[in-house]
């Protein structure tokens, strides 16, 4: 039976969602081939787009219609879950005036532009007044929404990107794993003292890379006819599920970072195509949260990609795409530098164990700048303090430390610990995909990831919204997530 006010409902989000697909495609122009003059013009447009959104859903007939449509039993579970998620997108409107939304999305583009200035001359006063303002906007959206939905201020934003979690659910995690992963690391580095890596000694052709690119994205199942690759100077995935588009950086005497980075942006493009084809255009259909986002990509590059099943076929058509010669070549050779464990700087091109701590990092200081704890001022300094006490190495300049990544620089305040959260949900499901398809490991070893992918697209891809993330997992591997997981992963693959 025809229910009027949910019908109702659905026709309002359909047209949120199209406006959202539109600012989704100008934002991915902006980071990639936008021309510097027309930042003022597009921060105009995608603010005047968010406000139209946000006018939209905080109509006073939504909240009518919502009531209404409660009334009614659905039989349908999407229906039951697309009404669910509508009711918490309202809530999470309500508590922001549309004025407030264009002054923090303006803000948001003018200081991510100021950051690209900032991050190429790796000068931090460059972007710092701008840093400042667009943090006390995020300070009266993450109060505004914390007021409205009964959360911490940080809880609040943390939602935005991992509905159902909060500060205190991470920290008991982010715990758990300082409890062995320093110990860890310093025994994995000294344990691959004894398997030297022979380093590459010519360039890589930015051609060439990207062909090489394309062939392994081909590979994994990306169809170019509903995407595309392009460069940015941050890697992302955007676009809409019809219309991927990824990006990479390339550098010319090195071809491991671009690679791998095409391959965790690839994890997130198949997530984006897999995702319910019905429900499209509604919120339910929509991807679930930042947490199964990152597992999907970290499985991809990290789980599979970095396997020495994966590098053994993988190999011979990178040596094939750089005419290589010699011992650097090797399948093991290869292997090994791509499990190389090493402290470094840059958070994107970390090794696995070292990665949570350049996560930990951030969320422990984004956390003290929104509680006023730490000034925007002293961000430099404390990061590099804390780097130095997490990792072993002091930061030589600003481009390495605070300006390397581009998150809360255009307002994305919450979004960092998603990412290792997402590597504990994908070391869980590749464990379970595993048990109960006993031949995976030899499958990948021949290139053949479809088993995996139709996996993925049974569990996780096709479920949209249907769940949220904490039964998604238990549904899919038989329990809530679980860093044991993780470290079993970690202890075989860089130790066994």
């Amino acid at each position: 039976m025809a229910i009027p006010a949910y019908q109702e409902l659905e026709e309002v989000f359909h047209k949120i969602c199209v406006l959202g697909q539109v600012e989704a495609v100008l934002h991915w122009d902006l980071a990639t081939v936008m021309p510097n003059g027309g930042l003022n013009s597009r921060s105009e447009q995608l603010a005047e787009l968010r406000a139209i959104q946000h006018n939209l859903i905080t109509a006073p007939k939504i909240e009518e219609l919502l009531d209404l449509a409660e009334k009614h039993s659905f039989s349908n579970d999407w229906q039951r879950a697309n009404l669910r998620e509508m009711r918490q997108r309202w809530l999470q409107a309500i508590a922001l005036e549309t004025n407030l939304v264009t002054a923090f999305s303006k803000a948001g583009t003018a200081c991510e532009a100021a950051w690209r200035e900032a991050h190429s001359l790796s000068d931090f006063e460059l972007v710092q007044p701008k840093l400042q303002h667009l943090l006390s906007l995020v300070k009266e959206v993450a109060n505004a929404k914390a007021e409205c939905l009964n959360l911490d201020p940080y809880d609040a934003l943390l939602n935005d990107f991992e509905p159902g979690s909060s500060a205190e659910k991470v920290n008991s995690i982010f715990k758990k794993l300082k409890l062995f992963l320093p110990h860890l690391l310093g025994e994995v580095i000294e344990y691959q003292k004894s398997k030297p890596i022979t380093r590459p000694s010519q360039s890589f052709s930015e051609a060439s890379q990207r062909k090489l690119c394309n062939k392994v994205m081909e590979l994994l199942g990306f169809d170019f006819n509903f995407g595309r690759l392009d460069v940015s100077k941050h890697p992302f995935c955007g676009g809409v599920p019809e219309d991927v588009r990824i990006t990479t950086r390339f550098v010319e005497n090195e071809f491991t970072s671009s690679l791998m980075g095409v391959l965790h942006e690839t994890g997130h493009a198949l997530y984006e195509r897999g995702l319910p084809t019905d429900w499209r255009l509604q919120p339910v259909g929509e991807a679930l949260g930042m947490v199964i986002h990152e597992s999907q990509s970290l499985l991809i590059e990290m789980q599979i990609s970095r396997s020495k099943e994966f590098i053994g076929f993988l190999a011979p058509m990178i040596q094939n795409a750089f005419d290589g010669d010699g011992p650097f070549w090797h399948p093991e050779n290869i292997y090994r530098l791509y499990t190389e464990v090493k402290p470094s700087f840059i958070r994107v091109d970390a090794d696995e164990i070292s990665y949570p701590l350049h996560i930990i990092l951030r969320f422990e200081l984004e956390q003290a700048l929104l509680k006023g704890d730490l000034n925007v001022k002293e961000l430099p300094s404390a990061w590099n303090e804390k780097f130095e006490k997490l990792l072993g190495i002091k930061v030589p300049n600003n481009k390495l430390g605070c300006l390397q990544d581009i998150h809360w620089y255009d307002g994305a305040w919450g979004y960092f610990p998603t990412y290792t959260l997402g590597a504990i949900a994908a070391a869980q499901l590749f464990y379970s995909a595993k048990a109960q398809q006993p031949d995976l490991p030899s499958q990948i070893g021949l290139g053949n990831l479809t088993p995996l992918l139709n996996w993925l697209g049974e569990h996780v891809h096709s479920k949209g919204r249907l769940l949220n993330s904490d039964d998604l997992i238990k549904e899919a591997t038989g329990e809530y997530l679980n860093p044991v997981y993780f470290e079993k992963h970690l202890r075989s693959r860089y130790l066994d």
